[in-house]
């Protein structure tokens, strides 16, 4: 079963890892959201949730103190399907990670 908790947790520490000393660039971001995306779904693959299919979205912003909202739809086997997400923040960007994991029947 897709645990939320056990993925928020991958989530935070890959984010904590990977993006405490970063600074935005604009020019960087494109392949930095890449990466990251790419670094969990791997990492959540590793925890054993080999019969679900992987969607992360990865968001990456500068910070300038503004808000941002964000939303999102799915149409899915709420019995086995879920997401997690976890947002990090340092002084020059934010970012929100939402990772949604379907059961491949």
């Amino acid at each position: 079963r897709f645990k939320s908790s056990t993925v928020k947790e991958c989530i935070h520490a890959i984010l904590k890892e990977k993006l405490a000393d970063v600074q935005y660039n604009p020019e960087e971001m494109p392949e930095l959201t890449k990466s990251l995306s790419d670094t969990i779904k791997d990492r959540l693959k590793e925890e054993g949730f080999d019969r679900y299919k992987m969607v992360v979205q990865v968001v990456i912003g500068e910070q300038r103190g503004e808000g941002v909202n964000m939303a999102a739809r799915c149409f899915w086997d709420a019995d086995t399907d879920s997401c997690a997400h976890d947002v990090f923040m340092n002084d020059s960007l934010f970012c929100v990670v939402a990772a949604f994991g379907c059961f491949y029947y």
